[in-house]
């Protein structure tokens, strides 16, 4: 697949609002990228999507255990606090990913339903080349994935098409599995179904904690993202099928795959 693009590349990203690993993403995306000027905006929806603050409080618990859940919440309230610190935003540490748009330059929109008429009549002026999906709680419509010229992409921790749905890099090491994958792939209306254009496997080290694996997978997802973006602005793309016959949904993680994992030797921090 060859394109004729122009010189300048615009680039949309639609995320959520997660202080601890989709912020790492973005840090190293904005060290790393060679022609920031490409983003033309960053745009946040909810983390919580259609759950309430109680149930998706409930969900954590039920993740994390008492006592970690309450070291999380202890961070998670810390980082909030500093978040709105504007002060912070001048120095070289960030605590939310606004914060560190702010430190880049980078237009932040917030609060807006993404498959609306609304947002997009705002986003097609924009000349939106691409738009790419980063841990974005919502499912992207067809008017959405047809507003950009070359489509939307999504970056998913999991090798799919095995590893499709919710938190993958838990199921992959629940099964036992050596190494993660980090693929990005075409989005359309089904979850987790477009054409792969790049998926590069991560070991998983000895010994290594969950929460540990879904930094450093963070990290690393944002070179994947940007050798993906390379191949799709040169128009260099060799895209692999990712058959819905070969592949498993999984779901958020229960109370009840919680106890397996941990009875499997495994740690989530």
């Amino acid at each position: 697949m060859k394109n004729d693009l122009k010189k300048d590349f615009r680039l949309l990203f639609i995320t959520q609002d997660d202080p601890f690993y989709v912020r790492l993403f973005f840090e190293e995306f904005f060290q790393s990228y060679p022609t920031l000027q490409d983003v033309v905006a960053v745009v946040i929806v909810e983390a919580m999507g259609k759950k309430s603050p109680m149930k998706l409080a409930r969900q954590m618990h039920d993740f994390y255990g008492t006592a970690d859940f309450l070291k999380v919440g202890i961070k998670y309230a810390t980082y909030k606090a500093l978040a709105r610190t504007p002060k912070l935003s001048l120095l070289k540490r960030s605590y939310s990913l606004e914060q560190l748009c702010t430190r880049y330059g980078i237009r932040v929109i917030r609060g807006t339903n993404i498959n609306s008429r609304e947002f997009l009549d705002q986003m097609s002026p924009l000349g939106i080349d691409l738009v790419a999906s980063v841990a974005a709680p919502v499912i992207f419509k067809e008017p959405l994935i047809r507003m950009p010229k070359l489509g939307c992409i999504n970056i998913h921790n999991g090798m799919l098409p095995r590893y499709r749905g919710m938190l993958p890099n838990f199921w992959q090491m629940y099964h036992g599995e050596s190494h993660v994958g980090i693929t990005v792939h075409e989005i359309n209306p089904k979850l987790d179904d477009g054409r792969i254009i790049l998926q590069e496997p991560v070991a998983i080290e000895s010994g290594e904690s969950l929460e540990n694996l879904i930094r450093r997978t963070k990290r690393i997802g944002a070179h994947v993202m940007m050798r993906a973006l390379g191949m799709i602005r040169s128009g260099n793309v060799e895209y692999r099928d990712n058959p819905v016959t070969e592949g498993s949904y999984f779901s958020f993680p229960t109370s009840e795959d919680v106890r397996e994992f941990k009875r499997r030797g495994k740690r989530i921090m």
